[in-house]
């Protein structure tokens, strides 16, 4: 029984079938975990460039004089 398992262990270890989509597996999920991890730092940064831009462009609007 035991030489059985060896053999088969032994067997698995030498076998490098399906290696390549493991390994696209793995990146894959490195790439979405980073992705994940830096959602909130880049939302961050979109609404601080976004309110940027809206109070420069609201500073080169003049409002209608009145009655004008």
């Amino acid at each position: 029984m035991v030489t059985v398992v060896r053999s088969e262990v032994a067997r698995l270890l030498a076998d490098d079938s399906g290696q390549d989509l493991v390994e696209y597996a793995l990146l894959a999920a490195t790439i979405g975990l980073a992705c994940a991890a830096s959602f909130q730092t880049l939302l961050a940064l979109i609404g601080t460039a976004y309110r940027r831009w809206n109070t420069n462009l609201d500073a080169l609007c003049e409002p209608p004089l009145p009655g004008g």
